[in-house]
This record gives structure tokens, C-alpha cells and sequence, in this order.
């Protein structure tokens, strides 16, 4: 609450506009009224805005400057599933999802509208980039991750969230990311045994792509599912409805429950969706790493986000410790989707000093931001990768 106090006494100092009228009304001058201050104490959270260093605009028409990059996969390929090893007494478990989704408080985006159509995909705007799927759940739906339920988040024991969790109604069509082979439908995805009808995960289908990521299959999961209308060994393509939104599994109330795995479909190779799901159309992609002044990555930091333009509000937390990973090369602890572009200001406190940046986001793009404690935040992109790195 500190730290969102000190947010909203700066924003108020920004924002603060005094409208002074001056009436002449038989030689008197009637006191003028104070406009409306904006409450920036919103506790909404849409996906994080960013700054980035590119600074064209892409159209989905402009094409030809893109890297087209998803590749064959070389490793050989196995349509199995690798069951979580070790279950039982102090193994991470699927995250168990609550029933009740809250959404930003500085209001919700009309379904019909909530945002512009997609890029096409791949959408690939620089060689470290790989907006590869589509959403799972239809355009004419909401269908962002919700807020409080990213990847990395922290819920129930302490529990840390290895996938998204789009909001929808039970019954909600469930479509592919993307081309691929269904390698799992059913029960049973953690542990490997389709008997088991607790597994947290619920009834659930695994695609494994028909293209690849460095040479690494690629694999998309869908959880928590109320009806699956897919076999296992089936080819479908993107698009291609999968089953029907449900609460099967450790959940109080009906969602999809979203993941992306590299190399291989197990609990642990997860990477964050946001950074392979296609964005809106003028709309970007912020992501961060939040560290200590020596480089260690700081867990579960808040980090306050407005766009200047429309005063909005958000927060998000960087990564809980636990069963998650980084982009090989973002190696961001926090990412945020679907925000408009624009200009934006971020924020947050570290040794009881509060530290900001301004920066923009850019339609398509990923933008980078770093935090590193005392030395505060910055808009460097990390090294460029080896000569072994292949798109």
C-alpha cells in the first residue's frame, strides 16, 4: 500500500489541473471549481505497456521486412508425453485456479470490441521474436490472460502458475494455436496416467506443432477442458476447434488454462505464452527483467505501469521462484500483452527510494525494459546471442 500511495502522490502531482473560469458578473469574479482529479489508485492490471528501440510501425500489410522463422523441428519426435517425475510430497502441482477473475478496475473492454484483429501469424518483427500462435479462445471473446493469473504468478499454497488463464464461459469453443498432432487428450497430463481422474490439470489436449523453435518441438496445452472433440494421433490445424471451455480439474470456476512447452511436453519446460501469442494489431508486448543492485533477479516484485496518455493504472509482479522459465534471450522475469501503444511511465520502489522510466510502446513489437535495483531502471536491450543461435 506504500508503494502504491507514493505512485498515486506523484501521479496527482502530474496530473493535477487546476480549470480556473472567470465569470464577470456585476463587477464580482466568482470563484472558479476544481476539476476532477483521476484516481490513480486503480488495482487493475492489463498486460504491461513497453518502450522499445525500434521505431518504425508495422502494418499487417508490411510484411517484407519480417523474419519468417518458425523451422522444421530436427530433434527426433515422439508423440509422448513425459509424465512429471517424482509425484508426491514436495513436487510443484498444476496450479490449482480460483473462481472468481478480477478484472482492472478501470473497466472492461466491451466483448464485442475489447481489441483490433490479430497479426497475422507467424508474426516475427526481429530475429528474437516469436509470435508463432494465435489466441485459443475466438476473437469475438475475451480472451487476454487474465491479470492476477499470469505466468509466474503466485495463488493458493503458494503455488507458482505455469501457463495463462483466459477467462470464459463454460462451453466456450477451444480452438488450436496452430498446425499440429494432438499428442494427449484426456486425463491425466501430470502424472501420465489417463485414470486419473484428479489430475489438476482435468481433462486437457497437447498439440505438438508442425514447426519447431532452435531446432525444439514445440507443444501448446489446454486445460481444465469440459469436453475434448479431438483424438489422440489426430492432425488438426489452427483454428480447428479442440473441445469446449470447462472447470475440470484443480479449479472452482470454468477457464482455459493456456501453456507453451519447449522441447519436450512436461511440467518444467514451459516458457511464458505472452512472448509466442500474436498481439492485436497496434498493440505491443513489454517485457522486463526485475533484478537486485548486484543482478540477482528479485521474485515477486510490484511494479507499477500508466499509460500517460490515458492516466490508466496498472500493476504486475515479476516471477515467483519456482517451476517457470526465461526467454533465451529477453530472460525476463515479467511480461505483459495486449497494451495499446503509446506512451507509457513505470515504476516501482527498492531500498526506500522510488524509481520510474518513461518509455513507448510500439505496434507488434516486444519492448525491454530493465530494472536493476539502485542503478534503476533502463531501456538497453540485452547482447545480441551467439552464432549458434538460429531463429
Amino acid at each position: 500500500m506504500r508503494d502504491a500511495h507514493k505512485v498515486r502522490i506523484m501521479r496527482i502531482m502530474l496530473l493535477m489541473r487546476w480549470l480556473i473560469v472567470l465569470v464577470l458578473m456585476s463587477g464580482l469574479i466568482v470563484a472558479c471549481q476544481k476539476q476532477s482529479i483521476i484516481n490513480a489508485t486503480q488495482t487493475g492490471m492489463p498486460p504491461m505497456a513497453s518502450s522499445i528501440t525500434f521505431t518504425p510501425q508495422i502494418t499487417q500489410t508490411n510484411t517484407d521486412n519480417l523474419f519468417i522463422v518458425p523451422t522444421d523441428v530436427l530433434v527426433e519426435i515422439s508423440d509422448g508425453i513425459t509424465p512429471t517425475p517424482e509425484l508426491g510430497v514436495d513436487q510443484p502441482s498444476a496450479a490449482p485456479d480460483p473462481l472468481r477473475f478480477v478484472f482492472p478496475e478501470s473497466g472492461q473492454e466491451p466483448v464485442s470490441a475489447w481489441r483490433p484483429p490479430l497479426y497475422d501469424v507467424p508474426w516475427v518483427p526481429t530475429p528474437y521474436d516469436h509470435f508463432y500462435f494465435t489466441r485459443p479462445i475466438a476473437a469475438n471473446e475475451v480472451n487476454w490472460p487474465l491479470a492476477d493469473y499470469r505466468y509466474g504468478a503466485v495463488f493458493f499454497d503458494n503455488v507458482v502458475h505455469t501457463g495463462v488463464d483466459i477467462d470464459a464461459p463454460k462451453g466456450t469453443p477451444v480452438i488450436a494455436a496452430g498446425d499440429g498432432k494432438i499428442v494427449w487428450a484426456g486425463y491425466g497430463l501430470y502424472g501420465g496416467d489417463t485414470n486419473d481422474l484428479s489430475d489438476p490439470y482435468g481433462k486437457a489436449v497437447v498439440i505438438r506443432h508442425d514447426f519447431g523453435y532452435q531446432n525444439q518441438q514445440l507443444f501448446t496445452v489446454y486445460g481444465h477442458l469440459d469436453r475434448i472433440d479431438v483424438l489422440r494421433g489426430q492432425h488438426v490445424k489452427l483454428g480447428q476447434q479442440l473441445g469446449k471451455v470447462g472447470e475440470t480439474g484443480k479449479v472452482t470456476g470454468p477457464h482455459l488454462h493456456f501453456e507453451v512447452r519447449v522441447g519436450e511436453s512436461n511440467f518444467f519446460k514451459t516458457l511464458n505464452p505472452e512472448l509466442w501469442l500474436v498481439p492485436p494489431q497496434g498493440w505491443g508486448v513489454l517485457a522486463m527483467r526485475i533484478m537486485g543492485t548486484g543482478g540477482q533477479p528479485l521474485y515477486f516484485k510490484k511494479i507499477f505501469v500508466q499509460n500517460i496518455e490515458s492516466d490508466h493504472i496498472w500493476r504486475a509482479r515479476s516471477y515467483a521462484e519456482g517451476p517457470v522459465n526465461s526467454d533465451p534471450y529477453y530472460q525476463e522475469n515479467l511480461v505483459i500483452s495486449d497494451l495499446p501503444a503509446g506512451k507509457y511511465v513505470t515504476s516501482t520502489s527498492y531500498a526506500g527510494r522510488l524509481y520510474e522510466i518513461d518509455f513507448e510502446v510500439f505496434p507488434g513489437r516486444v519492448t525491454y525494459l530493465s530494472f536493476k535495483g539502485r542503478n534503476g531502471f533502463s531501456s538497453e536491450l540485452p547482447p545480441p546471442l551467439g552464432v549458434d543461435f538460429q531463429p
